[in-house]
This record gives structure tokens, C-alpha cells and sequence, in this order.
């Protein structure tokens, strides 16, 4: 499809790029089975998913990237639209400064049960489990901290933020595109099918769970594994640390007694990820 010009502020094809913040205050339901993403490493992982995109619309300046992108990944059918930035911003409602926005489909992304995120019983498997985690950057860097470590999908509690907030997916990188997650519907539930029916060795992250170390053989299974992260301030919940087939806690020097929820999944990860990395 050509890359089109838009020049009035009342074009229906704008339609999804309206009022951006006052949309996202509402959460999903300010723009029903839409989600917006912003800046190019964001808009190319949506690229990368054909019939995800329903609309990318970039400034003047950006045109260049934008045909470069449309002819060397993803959909070629999805609609193209440029307009002056004064425009683009206006009808957003904020600077854009990158000069790219896209719209996509729900649809697929976030609508998944447990059972499809977890790889089968017969193949090794690293899940990041997480839990009440509200914060928006701390869910997008989550995502980040999963990829870069292989994790092979994202499971949330039901009070998580939402990974397809336009600064969530932002901080992500994309990755919260790339990386399956669901929401559970029964998180008690949930955290015992993980080992009863999937064969995960549920590892939980607390201050007072013994020293995390490279041995993981030790006390479970290393092969298929569940990383459980809380927030920093509360920590694993009753139901989560129940559940959990071992407790550990990452040895900080005196007087700290707690890390960022991203970097600490990030080492936990590095110590206990079935994935190869090179």
C-alpha cells in the first residue's frame, strides 16, 4: 500500500492517534482493543508481526524510514499515513518526538491462557513469573530483562500493569511484542498448575529465601524452571511464596536489603535460565 499524506486534522484515519494520553489514562478500555506504540524499535517489532499494525502515521521527516521499513519487513498492506508534525502532535495531544506513532490489534497479544505461553513438558523451559507488579517502567524493563535471558514467556498476576501501554512498550524495547505473555484469571491456581501440570521448578525471589547460587540442581529440576518476582517494597505475595518449590535471595551488602524488581530478575535469570545464550 503507497504511503499517504494527510493534511486535515479531521481525517476518520486519524481517528486512533486522538487525544493519546487522556485515552491512556483510561487503560484498555479508553481505546477498546487498541494499543498504540511509539518510537522505531517499537513500530518495527510491531512490523514484524503480520496483521498486528493497523496504522502507522509518521511526520514529514520520517517518510524516508518509513518506506524503508514497509518494503524490507512485515505486511506490505498495512496503511501508511505522513502529516506535518504540527498536525501528528496536535492530534495526539503531546510532542512526538521521535515522529512515529502505529496503531495495532490486541488481538492475539493479550488474550492468551497459561497453558500457550509454557513450552511443552518435553523441552527445557524458563517462565518469568510476576506478581502485583504496577509500576510502568518496571513491567516494560521486565520484558527487556526476559529477552535479553531467553525467557520463553511472561506470566502475570491479574494487577499487573499492562505490557501494551504505550510507556510500557516503549521501555520494553518491543519486547513485551516479541515475548508471550498471559494474564492469569485464578492466580493461586495458576502457581500450582506450574509445577503440578507443567513441570516447572518454581523458584521465588525473597529476603528470606536462602543464597541464590549457579546450583540449581541441588534442590530441583534444572531444565524447566519459573522465576517469581514481587515488587521491591512487598515482595511475593502469601499464594506465590506457597507455591514456590524453593526461596531465594540475592546476598547485597549490609544494609540493603532489596534491589529494583528489574535487576533482580535479571540476576536470578542469569543464575537459573534453561535458555542457551552466546
Amino acid at each position: 500500500m503507497p504511503v499517504t499524506t494527510i493534511d486535515h486534522a479531521d481525517d476518520p484515519r486519524l481517528e486512533d492517534f486522538r487525544d493519546i494520553m487522556t485515552r491512556d489514562g483510561r487503560g484498555p478500555d479508553g481505546r477498546p482493543g487498541v494499543f498504540i506504540g511509539e518510537q522505531p524499535l517499537v513500530v518495527e517489532a510491531m512490523l514484524d508481526r503480520p496483521g498486528v499494525i493497523r496504522r502507522i502515521l509518521v511526520a514529514e521527516n520520517k517518510r524516508d524510514w518509513l518506506e524503508r521499513m514497509l518494503e524490507t519487513r512485515g505486511d506490505p498492506d498495512v496503511e501508511a499515513l505522513v502529516a506535518p508534525r504540527k498536525l501528528l502532535e496536535s492530534t495526539a495531544g503531546f510532542p512526538i518526538h521521535r515522529g512515529i506513532l502505529a496503531s495495532g490489534d490486541r488481538a492475539g497479544l493479550d488474550d492468551r491462557t497459561v497453558d500457550e505461553i509454557i513450552p511443552d513438558r518435553n523441552r527445557s523451559a524458563t517462565i518469568l513469573v510476576c506478581e502485583s507488579i504496577r509500576n510502568i517502567d518496571n513491567i516494560g524493563m521486565l520484558f527487556r530483562v526476559a529477552a535479553a535471558f531467553g525467557v520463553d514467556g511472561v506470566l502475570l498476576s491479574p494487577d499487573c500493569h499492562d505490557p501494551l501501554y504505550r510507556k510500557s512498550l516503549r521501555v520494553s524495547i518491543g519486547h513485551a511484542l516479541r515475548i508471550p505473555f498471559a494474564r492469569s484469571r485464578n492466580w493461586s491456581t495458576d502457581l500450582a498448575r506450574l509445577g503440578d501440570e507443567h513441570g516447572l521448578w518454581r523458584i521465588g525471589a525473597s529476603i528470606e529465601g536462602t543464597p541464590s547460587t549457579d546450583d540449581v540442581t541441588a534442590s530441583g529440576p534444572s531444565d524447566r524452571v519459573a522465576v517469581l518476582m514481587g515488587s521491591e517494597f512487598d515482595g511475593l505475595g502469601a499464594s506465590a511464596t506457597n507455591a514456590c518449590d524453593r526461596l531465594v535471595r540475592i546476598a547485597m551488602a549490609p544494609g540493603v536489603d532489596s534491589l529494583n524488581v528489574a535487576v533482580a530478575a535479571a540476576i536470578l535469570l542469569d543464575r537459573h535460565s534453561t535458555a542457551d545464550r552466546g
